[in-house]
């Protein structure tokens, strides 16, 4: 069982490389920001995998399906907004490099990202309050909302230029080709994903063998897993002080996790949030609010409010634990 952790976790980082490698060199070639690049292409290709999860529950149809999709949805966000948010912050402490407890980042773009994910997010959830008819007009403005915001993120910022790109591991040549870079792209993802499984499989058996409440497994532990490639590109990026793809990541899976996916679930189903939903709603928007309120404040990204973050997880998990008494 622990073989079994480990080496799903190795693949994983070993995919974050070949994946956060290969990103940059594709928006190297397209001449896309560095914003860009973190925000819209790592973000969507690291979310998509996993947004795979409430797409098949709705197609199930079944009441029970409807829960897990809506779940899915709404909890993909609360891992990135809480604990993806705590390990970006602990890699930054960790891995120190001069940031003297801040990131160096644009403050104000990122401050933008939690904006519209703060926005979008609540309109998301707001939407299971609304009469059945107003639905569908949620679900577009949601999708108009990505689209506005994944315009704005392509003409912004400088191209993200050759200066301190490692080479492309499938190819040692100073410029190499889309094939190879897609290649990688590819191989990297599939890694990420597939470890993620077999992480996730592992975990799975230890709750069986330990004994562990079907709940606590599906709403505390699984999720972990499931955002493993937002925290693994992260870090990633954080030991090679690249902390604006390093956080960007993160904060672009946020917007389209909460605009894209839940248009969908909005479309497919009845969109009722269970107790478990309401409660994950509520500690993610209470800990994002404050982290917005930290960044527009002081004008920066302090590591220590990142890592404070985890006290949004930690507050779900004892509420949880307390509902279950």
């Amino acid at each position: 069982m622990a073989i079994q952790l480990l080496a799903g976790l190795l693949t994983i980082l070993i995919g974050a490389e070949l994946f956060t490698n290969g990103v940059e060199w594709l928006g190297n070639r397209l001449g896309l920001s560095e914003g860009t690049v973190g925000n819209l292409l790592a973000a969507v290709g690291t979310a998509l995998p996993e947004s795979i999860i409430p797409l098949v529950a709705f197609l199930g149809g079944n009441p029970e399906a409807m829960d897990i999709g809506i779940g899915a949805i709404l909890g993909a966000p609360f891992m990135l907004g809480t604990l993806a948010m705590f390990v970006t912050g602990f890699s930054a402490w960790l891995l120190r490099k001069e940031r003297r407890g801040i990131l160096k980042v644009d403050a104000g773009a990122v401050s933008r990202d939690l904006r519209m994910f703060l926005l979008m997010y609540l309109l998301a959830v707001s939407a299971a309050f609304l009469p059945s008819w107003c639905k569908p007009f949620v679900a577009l403005a949601l999708l108009a909302g990505y689209f506005l915001y994944a315009w704005q993120m392509m003409h912004s910022g400088q191209s993200l230029s050759d200066d301190g790109l490692r080479p492309l591991y499938l190819s040692r040549g100073a410029r190499p080709g889309y094939f190879f870079i897609l290649l990688q792209l590819g191989l990297g993802l599939g890694a990420i994903v597939g470890g993620a499984e077999y992480f996730i499989h592992g975990i799975e058996y230890a709750a069986q063998l330990y004994g562990i409440h079907p709940l606590i497994l599906s709403m505390i532990i699984a999720p972990i897993a499931t955002e493993l490639p937002e925290k693994f590109n992260s870090v990633i990026w954080i030991s090679h002080g690249k902390d604006r793809l390093a956080l960007g990541n993160v904060t672009g899976a946020m917007v389209f996790q909460s605009t894209m996916i839940p248009a969908m679930g909005i479309l497919l189903s009845d969109w009722t949030l269970n107790l478990a939903a309401s409660l994950s709603s509520f500690f993610l928007l209470t800990t994002v609010g404050v982290l917005y309120v930290i960044i527009r404040r002081h004008n920066c990204v302090p590591v220590s409010a990142l890592i404070g973050c985890g006290l949004g997880y930690f507050g779900f998990i004892m509420a949880i634990l307390w509902c279950m008494l």
